[in-house]
């Protein structure tokens, strides 16, 4: 999605349309933080995608969502506590992943940043001996997602359940912040 301030914006970071992916569970911090951040980054002249700020009505959302992170450098995904219950957000994670696997061996190597919104980082490593009885766990969201079906028939394959779990796993070894620890 070009647009006329995309030649006079400052390239920060190389890569396609976006420099900045924002993947998150939007009924959970989409009117605070999310918002917050997006502004932030724009007003720093950085080409930012967030779903609702960049497709249109009509547009079809899986296909622009996808170019939107192959296009993108830097990923920044928003880890809150029902994140795991979006099966968007965790087809967007895997989709990073991969990109970022693919990147390491290129000299446009994508980067991700992972941010810890009112969740540990530990809640992404799926073991359900550490299940929080204060919410659900990650583990049971994939678990319940995994469980979905639509006319008798499962509406996720086990390679997409798989493909999602190993998106967490990975993101876990990555450096993030969590947000408490930078609030003061």
């Amino acid at each position: 999605m070009a647009n006329s301030e995309t030649g006079t914006r400052t390239n920060i970071l190389s890569g396609g349309e976006y420099q900045v992916f924002l993947n998150f569970r939007g009924c959970d911090i989409r009117r605070g933080f999310a918002d917050t951040l997006y502004h932030f980054l724009d007003s720093a002249q950085i080409r930012i995608f967030m779903d609702d700020a960049e497709i249109g009505a009509g547009e079809i959302i899986g296909d622009k969502l996808m170019q939107a992170i192959n296009d993108s450098k830097l990923y920044i995904p928003i880890f809150s506590p029902r994140y795991a219950s979006s099966h968007w957000c965790l087809i967007e994670l895997a989709r990073m992943m991969e990109n970022i696997s693919i990147s390491k061996e290129d000299e446009n190597k994508k980067v991700i940043l992972p941010i810890f919104y009112d969740v540990e980082p530990e809640e992404l490593k799926l073991k359900p001996e550490e299940h929080n009885l204060q919410r659900p766990s990650y583990h049971d969201a994939i678990l319940n997602l995994e469980e979905k079906k639509v006319n008798q028939e499962k509406k996720f394959s086990t390679e997409d359940v798989d493909r999602w779990r190993k998106a967490l796993r990975e993101v876990d070894g990555s450096k993030g912040f969590k947000l408490k620890d930078h609030l003061g």
